[in-house]
């Protein structure tokens, strides 16, 4: 009982930690007090530290089976973290004002969308697939309640994003909602696409692979699973 009341307090403080901020206008005030980069930065960091141990918190759990484990959901996990990480890295500073992560001065130009001609949410989308493949792979009431939750976020974030910025009812919001979608291949089958994108996205998806590769390698050491079958 001990440790489902361990793993209720984690996930508590990290759903916590994304909503209190909100109160009030505390997330401002504070933004006011330490600059944007500096709050940001410090918040992200907490993020992660949460994000740790409610993950840790979840293996602590009793273990309720729900489902079996498959190879082939594992194997389903690697194949899609590559693009978790390169649509994080990719989407940083999108720009889209309306999203996680986009840049809050940035006008939609539909000439040049960038990486929102993929995803005008490319990191909710990123923390929808990454949820989705773990919760498939880990057959137990814990995970699942830690997965399920992590998966209906980024699902209500977009939509609420999108509600929010068809309320303006501007041209380049609706530009932006009609030429974009949330998550569309055919921007990367185009030359032009490419020829305007290859030399911003480059050292991005660079990255994205680094992180990938060390995360791969960590995995085990950081959270205590094996990631291969």
């Amino acid at each position: 009982m001990m440790d489902w009341a361990g793993f209720a307090f984690a996930m508590g403080a990290f759903l916590g930690s994304h909503f209190l901020p909100r109160i009030g206008g505390i997330r401002e005030k504070l933004i006011v007090r330490l600059g944007r980069r500096i709050y940001f930065a410090g918040y992200g960091i907490l993020s992660l530290v949460l994000l740790a141990w409610v993950i840790h918190a979840a293996g602590q759990a009793p273990y309720v089976k729900l489902w079996p484990q498959e190879s082939w959901m594992r194997w389903l996990v690697n194949l899609a973290m590559p693009f978790v990480f390169l649509l994080t890295t990719c989407g940083i500073g999108v720009k889209n004002p309306h999203t996680l992560g986009g840049k809050s001065t940035a006008e939609f130009d539909p000439k040049h969308p960038g990486i929102a001609a993929v995803s005008r949410h490319p990191l909710l989308l990123a923390l929808l697939i990454w949820a989705l493949v773990h919760l498939l792979a880990n057959g137990d009431l814990a995970h699942a309640l830690l997965f399920g939750s992590f998966a209906a976020f980024p699902m209500l974030a977009m939509w609420g994003f999108d509600l929010k910025a068809k309320r303006l009812s501007e041209t380049q919001e609706n530009e932006l909602l009609t030429k974009t979608s949330w998550f569309s291949l055919a921007p990367v089958f185009q030359k032009v696409w490419w020829k305007q994108n290859f030399r911003t996205l480059s050292l991005r998806v660079a990255l994205g692979l680094f992180f990938w590769v060390g995360a791969l390698h960590l995995h085990a050491t950081i959270i205590g699973a094996w990631p291969f079958p």
